[in-house]
C-alpha cells in the first residue's frame, strides 16, 4: 500500500485497509512515533488522527470527519465502530478495549486545560480514559475522563461525569444509570442458543461452509488452515480467508463480534 496520508516514524498497516484519500495520520509535531492499523479496518473522508502513537484492531471502521488527537497513546481494541464527527481526545491517554461503539457525534474526553493557572484556575488537569470492552455510546455522548466497564452504555445525549459500571445503562445530563427501568445491555444467552444462531448467520451468510467451523470453546479448534469461531470465548482462528472475511464482515457490526486467537 502506497501511504501519502500516514506519518511515522514505525507504521504497521494490516491487510486489506482502506485509508480514504482526505484522511491525515501523523504525530503532533510532524511524524507520528507508532502506528497500527489492523486487518480489514477503514478510515474515512477526512478523518485526522494526530497522535504521536496510535493503535486500532482489525475489523476497526472510523468514518468521516472524526478527530482523534492527543500527546500520550490511544489504543484501541477489535471491531471499532466509530460513527460520524467523533472526537477523541487523548491528552490523558486512551484506552477503547474490543467490539466498543461510539456514536456519531461523540466527545471523549481525557483532559481539563484551558483557564489561566497563575491567576489560580484550579481547573487544569488530565486523566487516562479506561474504555472496556463491549462498551457503546449511543451518540452525541459527552464523556470525561471516566473509567467504563465492560458492557457498559450511555443512552443518546448522555453526559457522563461519572465511572460506569459493568452492564449498566446510565442517561441523562449528566447521566445516571437507568438500568431498573430499561433493563442491562447485555442478557444472559445459553451456549446452545449462540450455536444455533451462529449456524444459521453461516447459512444466512452465503459463505462456503467447508471453510468455516463454528465450535463451543477454543479446545476445539484445530490447526487445520480452516476458521474457526470459538462460541463461547468470542474468538475465532484467524486464517484471513477471503470466506472468512466475508463472513466477519457479515457478522459485523450487531450480529456478532468476534476476536482473533492465534494457536499455541
Amino acid at each position: 500500500m502506497e501511504l501519502r496520508n500516514v506519518f511515522a516514524h514505525q507504521i504497521s498497516i494490516g491487510k486489506n485497509v482502506v485509508i480514504e484519500p482526505t484522511a491525515v495520520i501523523r504525530g503532533l509535531h510532524g511524524n507520528a512515533n507508532t502506528i497500527h492499523i489492523g486487518d480489514n479496518t477503514y478510515i474515512g473522508h477526512h478523518v485526522q488522527i494526530i497522535c504521536d502513537n496510535f493503535s486500532v484492531g482489525d475489523y476497526g471502521k472510523i468514518h468521516h470527519h472524526t478527530n482523534i488527537h492527543g500527546y500520550l497513546p490511544c489504543q484501541i481494541g477489535h471491531n471499532l465502530w466509530c460513527g460520524q464527527h467523533v472526537v477523541i481526545d487523548s491528552i490523558g491517554g486512551v484506552t477503547i478495549g474490543d467490539n466498543c461503539g461510539i456514536g456519531a457525534y461523540s466527545q471523549l474526553w481525557s483532559h481539563i486545560k484551558y483557564g489561566d493557572t497563575l491567576d489560580g484556575c484550579r481547573f487544569n488537569s488530565e486523566k487516562h480514559l479506561q474504555i472496556g470492552k463491549d462498551v457503546w455510546f449511543v451518540g452525541h455522548c459527552l464523556v470525561s475522563p471516566i473509567v467504563a466497564a465492560d458492557r457498559s452504555m450511555a443512552m443518546l445525549g448522555s453526559v457522563v461525569t461519572v465511572d460506569m459500571a459493568y452492564n449498566t445503562i446510565y442517561a441523562g445530563v449528566p447521566a445516571r444509570p437507568v438500568t431498573d427501568a430499561l433493563g442491562q445491555q447485555f442478557m444472559t444467552v445459553p451456549i446452545d442458543q449462540k450455536m444455533q444462531q451462529m449456524h444459521q448467520h453461516l447459512q444466512n451468510s452465503g459463505v462456503n461452509p467447508q471453510t468455516i467451523r463454528i465450535v463451543e470453546s477454543l479446545a476445539d479448534c484445530k490447526a487445520d488452515g480452516k476458521t474457526y469461531f470459538a462460541v463461547a470465548d468470542r474468538q475465532y482462528i484467524k486464517q484471513n480467508t477471503p470466506e472468512e472475511i466475508a463472513f466477519m464482515r457479515y457478522l459485523l457490526p450487531e450480529k456478532a463480534k468476534f476476536t482473533p486467537y492465534i494457536l499455541p
